[in-house]
C-alpha cells in the first residue's frame, strides 16, 4: 500500500439499479476522505443508500463510475482476487447480525480472518485470544455462538474484524439488533477500540446516540452524502 495518513479516499462515487424499467440512482457522485484514527459515522433513512455505499466502500460492490483509493491504491480495474486481498489486509466489517460461523467457537470465528492469510494455525488462535481480551471475553472464548449472548456475539464480531489490524472497519448497523444497555456497552467498546488501535471506523447507524460519538456526523439523503 501507498504510505499515507487517508485510508478511504472516494471520489464522485455513482451506483445505480434498474428495477424493470426503471434506474433507480443509490448513490450520487458521492465523495468522502477518512483519515487514520477517525471515526466516521453515517446516519440516514433506510433506502437512502447507506448500505450500499458501505458494500463499495468495502470492496464488496462495484461503483458505476468514480474513485475508490485505500490506503492509497486505486481499486479501479482490479479482479476479484485482488480486491479480496485488499479486504484482508486493510479492511474490517462488522454487521448488524455477527455473521459468526455456528461450527467454530468464538476462538477460531476471530482467527479465520489470519487462517485466510495463510498464518499457522497456532499463531493464529493466539492473535485471536489476544483480541477476545480487548473485548472482555476471554472466559467465553472457547463457547459456540449459540452459546453467546446477542452482545457477546457482536464483541466476537468486532474482534473477528480488528484482529488482522486493519485501516479502517466498516460497521453496519453494529447495535441494530441489541437492547438499549448492551448497545451502550458496545458504543464504549467502540470508542475504546478506535482509540487504542488509532483504526479508522466508517459506522452506518440509525442511533442518534452513537452517531453522536464518532468525530464526524455525515448524513445520506436519496443517495447524496452530506456534510463531508
Amino acid at each position: 500500500m501507498i504510505k499515507t495518513d487517508v485510508v478511504i479516499d472516494a471520489q464522485r462515487l455513482q451506483r445505480h439499479y434498474e428495477d424493470g424499467n426503471t434506474r433507480v440512482e443509490v448513490l450520487r457522485d458521492v465523495n468522502l476522505r477518512v483519515k487514520a484514527g477517525e471515526m466516521v459515522a453515517i446516519v440516514g433513512a433506510s433506502g437512502s443508500g447507506k448500505s450500499t455505499l458501505l458494500h463499495v466502500l468495502g470492496l464488496l460492490d462495484r461503483p458505476d463510475q468514480g474513485v475508490l483509493r485505500v490506503q492509497g491504491q486505486n481499486t479501479e480495474g482490479l479482479s476479484e482476487k485482488q480486491r479480496s486481498q485488499i479486504r484482508n489486509q486493510s479492511l474490517g466489517f462488522v454487521y448488524q447480525f455477527h455473521h459468526l460461523l455456528p461450527e467454530f467457537t468464538a476462538l477460531d470465528n476471530v482467527a479465520m480472518p489470519l487462517i485466510v492469510r495463510r498464518l499457522p494455525r497456532a499463531q493464529a488462535r493466539a492473535e485471536a485470544q489476544k483480541m477476545i481480551e480487548q473485548v472482555g471475553l476471554a472466559h467465553r472464548q472457547d463457547h459456540y455462538p449459540g452459546q453467546l449472548s446477542g452482545g457477546e456475539r457482536q464483541r466476537i464480531a468486532l474482534a473477528r474484524a480488528l484482529v488482522t489490524r486493519p485501516a479502517c472497519v466498516l460497521a453496519d448497523e453494529p447495535t441494530g439488533n441489541l437492547d438499549r444497555e448492551t448497545a451502550q456497552e458496545m458504543f464504549s467498546l467502540l470508542q475504546r477500540m478506535n482509540a487504542e488501535f488509532h483504526i479508522a471506523f466508517i459506522i452506518v447507524t440509525h442511533d442518534p446516540a452513537l452517531a453522536a460519538l464518532a468525530h464526524r456526523q455525515l448524513a445520506m439523503d436519496q443517495g447524496i452524502l452530506n456534510g463531508c
